[in-house]
C-alpha cells in the first residue's frame, strides 16, 4: 500500500500479443504516463512480441498515434516521447516458435548490457488464456524466467495474466497447476483493472481510517449493499468472445467479487499484500452457497433484445456479429448473496451487471437501515434511508445521502454530500493500468488476485454456471436494449421491500 514511496528497479517489459487493442489503448499509454510522472525506471525497455511483420520504427509510429489518442495527458510531450520510444522494440515471432524465444533471450541479454536493465524481466501475457501455459512453458524452457537459485537471487522475473483465469473451477485449477509448475505464486500477477481504479484503491483507506463509517459498517446499521456494473454498449466486435464467456464469467466472477470482498472484508493485521488478501479470501469463502433447487429466488439472467438507446435503435444480442442466432448466453446477471459471518449475517448483497442498459456506471451503494420515524409522523415527513455511494466509474468519487430540513418549512428533504476526485484534487486520476504496471515493477501484488481468491470465486459460481447450462432460459431475449434488465431483477429486491437505486 505504500508503493508510491518505492522506486521501480531497472527492468525489461515484454508484451506478448502486443499488436492487440489492449497494448495500444491501455498499456502503452499507461507506460507513457508513468514516464511523464517520472515513475518508470530510468533503465527501462519495452519489447513487443507478436506475429505480424513490423520494424521497430513502424511499431513506434503506431504507438505514437495510439498514445496521442488514449493518453490521459494531451498533447504528447515530443521530447519525452523521443526518449521513451527509443527504448521500445518489436520482436516478431509466433508463440509456438522455439527460435523466437531463443532470439528473444539473446536480445534481452543485449538490452541488459546496453541499457543496464540488470536481468529483471516482466512478461505481460496479453493473449487468449489458452496460450498462458504455452508461453510460460516456453519462457522456462529457454531460461527467460528464473528458479531463484543462489546465482539468480539478485534479479527477478514476473508474469502478468489477464482475466479470465479459467472458465470454471476445474479449468482454473488446471491452469493454476500448469503455471505453478514453472512459476511460484508470488511471480504470477493476475490483473483485474478494476482494482487499479482510484476509488477502489481508496475503499480500504476510506473504511479503516474513518471511525464514523467503520463503526457502522455491519449488520446492526446496514440494511443491504448493492454493487452495480452497467454498460450502455453491446458486445460490439467481441461476439465470439462473449459466446464463450457471458456476463457471469466476464464480470461477476472477477470484477464484482473483488469489489464485494473489499467492501465486506475484516480489517487486515497490517497493510501488506498477504494480510489484505487473506481477509478477502475469507469473505468469498463465507458467501452462502446457492440452493440450486431454488436458484430463481437468488439469481436472474437476461439477454438484451433490440431496443432504443441514446443514439437510436440498436439490434439485439442474437443479431450481433459472430453470435449464434439462437444463443442462450447471458448479457445480464443479478444475484442476491449472503455472507455468513459475524459482521454481515442477515445483510443481503445485491449484484447487478448488464450490457445495453440505459447508462454506463460502476457503483457500490451501502444502504443504511431506517431510523424509527415516529418523531416526524405528525409532520407528514418521510425520512429517507441514508445511502453511501462509492462511484468507481465514471466520475470517480463518493457521495452520502442524508436528510435535511427544508428552509422555512417543517419538512425533510434528502440532500447529497458529494466528493469527486478530479474536482477536489484538480487533477485527472491515474489510469488503472498505470497503477497496476507500477505495482508489478515494484513487486507489490496487493491489487492482484491470489490463486485461492480465484478458486473460492469459481467454487461459488461454477454450480450456478452448470445449473444454467443444464436448464436453458425459457425466454431469451427478455429485456429490450436501453432498459434496466428483466423484470425479475426488480422482483429480486421487491419481495423484501427494497429496490435498485
Amino acid at each position: 500500500m505504500n508503493r508510491q514511496c518505492k522506486s521501480p528497479e531497472p527492468c525489461v517489459l515484454v508484451i506478448f500479443g502486443a499488436t492487440g487493442d489492449l497494448t495500444s489503448r491501455k498499456l502503452l499509454p499507461a507506460l507513457y504516463n508513468l514516464a511523464l510522472d517520472s515513475q518508470l525506471p530510468k533503465n527501462f525497455v519495452c519489447v513487443a512480441f507478436a506475429r505480424k511483420d513490423k520494424t521497430d520504427q513502424e511499431f513506434r509510429d503506431e504507438m505514437l498515434e495510439a498514445v496521442s489518442n488514449f493518453s490521459r495527458v494531451k498533447p504528447i510531450d515530443k521530447k519525452l516521447w523521443k526518449s521513451f520510444s527509443s527504448k521500445i522494440f518489436y520482436h516478431r515471432s509466433d508463440f509456438h516458435e522455439d527460435e523466437g524465444y531463443e532470439n528473444l533471450r539473446e536480445r534481452l541479454e543485449g538490452f541488459d548490457k546496453k541499457f543496464k536493465t540488470k536481468g529483471n524481466r516482466l512478461y505481460y501475457l496479453s493473449t487468449q488464456p489458452s496460450f498462458f501455459s504455452l508461453v510460460t512453458d516456453k519462457l522456462k524452457e529457454h531460461e527467460l524466467i528464473y528458479n531463484y537459485s543462489s546465482s539468480q537471487e539478485d534479479k527477478w522475473s514476473r508474469v502478468i495474466v489477464e482475466k479470465p483465469f479459467g472458465h470454471d473451477l476445474q479449468s482454473a485449477e488446471q491452469l493454476q497447476h500448469e503455471m505453478t509448475s514453472q512459476l511460484n505464486e508470488n511471480q504470477i500477477f493476475r490483473i483485474d483493472h478494476y482494482l487499479g481504479k482510484e476509488t477502489v484503491q481508496n475503499i480500504l483507506l476510506f473504511r479503516f481510517s474513518n471511525l464514523f463509517f467503520e463503526a457502522n459498517w455491519n449488520n446492526r446499521y446496514v440494511d443491504h449493499i448493492q454493487i452495480s456494473v452497467s454498460e450502455d454498449m453491446g458486445v460490439g466486435t467481441r461476439g465470439k468472445f462473449w459466446e464463450e464467456a457471458g456476463m457471469l464469467r466476464d464480470i461477476v466472477q472477477n470484477h464484482m467479487m473483488q469489489l464485494l470482498s473489499l467492501v465486506a472484508m475484516e480489517p487486515p493485521t497490517c497493510l501488506n499484500a498477504n494480510a489484505i488478501r487473506n481477509e478477502k479470501v475469507k469473505v468469498v469463502e463465507s458467501i452462502r452457497p446457492f440452493e440450486l433447487d431454488k436458484i430463481d429466488k437468488y439469481a436472474v439472467r437476461g439477454q438484451y433484445g433490440k431496443g432504443k438507446i441514446k443514439e437510436g435503435q440498436v439490434k439485439g444480442y442474437r443479431q450481433e456479429d459472430n453470435v449464434d442466432p439462437k444463443s442462450n448466453v447471458e448479457t445480464f446477471v443479478a444475484l442476491e448473496l449472503f455472507i455468513d459471518n459475524w459482521r454481515w449475517s442477515g445483510v443481503p448483497f445485491y449484484l447487478r451487471a448488464g450490457k445495453r442498459l440505459p447508462s454506463r456506471a460502476t457503483e457500490i451503494a451501502v444502504v443504511f437501515k431506517e431510523i424509527p420515524g415516529f418523531l416526524f409522523e405528525t409532520q407528514g415527513a418521510k425520512v429517507e434511508q441514508n445511502v453511501l455511494v462509492i462511484r468507481i466509474q465514471p466520475d470517480e468519487g463518493i457521495s452520502l445521502r442524508m436528510n435535511c430540513k427544508v428552509p422555512g418549512l417543517t419538512a425533510l428533504q434528502p440532500v447529497k454530500m458529494d466528493f469527486q476526485y478530479g474536482e477536489y484534487f484538480k487533477a485527472t486520476p491515474p489510469e488503472a493500468y498505470e497503477r497496476l504496471l507500477y505495482d508489478c515493477m515494484i513487486g507489490d501484488n496487493t491489487l492482484f488476485a491470489r490463486a485461492d481468491e480465484v478458486m473460492a470465486s469459481w467454487r461459488l459460481l461454477t454450480p450456478l454456471l452448470e445449473k444454467w447450462n443444464e436448464e436453458p432460459p425459457m425466454k431469451f431475449p427478455n429485456y429490450p436494449a436501453g432498459t434496466w434488465g428483466p423484470k425479475e431483477s426488480d422482483q429480486l429486491l421487491e419481495r423484501s421491500g427494497r429496490q435498485w437505486l
